[in-house]
């Protein structure tokens, strides 16, 4: 896979972390590995983002943005609030076909949810993934209300004839509750799609030698790492 689109069912639940782990894995593979950032939003000019953050975890990756906002808000109101030019699908497609010329693989990392909104036309990830032919990786959180917006992403992406190869979980908890032990049985279930992978809790305050060396520990095959779906619902077994 070429370019793979990497989402979330909300913001704040380890997209950038598990982009990382992709990416680390990938190079650790022998791979060349290239991160988009649609759109940027919540930092000033100077300031690192998603993408290069991914990079310090990682390692040598490029690091690329497509538009950047300074207030922490979707997108589109982010562009309009900042008198900026809103970001629109066709640019993130083609900045990410670009890439793919000169790479093994592309991870486009989304801002928020799926249907997140780029532009005053509804423009969103899902259309970037459209545009690309690209499968979209689903992040998803661990705990208590995640398989109602993970069955509802799954299904939109699925409405649009989009491949959905699988969920991970953004952040893994050191002591799992109840609801988060279940969710191992029920995200599947609910997504149609396999686990792929569990990252833990606090794995982006690991020294980016540690991220890199334990990253394909937290992915299954399918993304190149070694994670076994089943011995770790069976360890994590309520």
């Amino acid at each position: 896979m070429p370019v793979l689109v990497i989402t979330g069912t909300g913001t704040e639940i380890g997209k950038t972390v598990v982009t990382a782990a992709v990416a680390a894995t990938s190079l650790a593979a022998g791979r060349s590995v290239a991160v988009l950032k649609a759109a940027q939003t919540g930092v000033g000019p100077d300031e690192p983002g998603d993408a290069r953050e991914v990079a310090r975890l990682a390692g040598g990756v490029t690091a690329a943005e497509v538009a950047r906002y300074p207030e922490p808000l979707a997108p589109a109101t982010a562009a309009r609030r900042a008198g900026l030019a809103p970001v629109r699908p066709r640019d993130v497609a083609e900045a990410a076909a670009k890439l793919a010329t000169e790479h093994d693989l592309v991870l486009v990392e989304g801002a928020g949810g799926l249907l997140v909104r780029f532009d005053a036309a509804g423009g969103t990830l899902a259309d970037v993934a459209g545009l690309l032919g690209a499968p979209v990786l689903l992040v998803v959180p661990a705990g208590l209300g995640t398989l109602n917006t993970t069955e509802l992403t799954a299904r939109e992406l699925r409405s649009r004839g989009l491949d959905l190869p699988g969920v991970v979980i953004g952040s893994w908890p050191e002591a799992p509750d109840l609801a988060a032990r279940c969710n191992l049985a029920d995200l599947p279930d609910v997504a149609g799609a396999p686990l792929l992978g569990a990252v833990p809790a606090g794995a982006a305050a690991l020294a980016p030698a540690a991220f890199r060396s334990s990253a394909p520990h937290w992915l299954a095959p399918r993304l190149e790492g070694t994670w076994d779906a089943e011995v770790f619902a069976r360890r994590e077994a309520p």
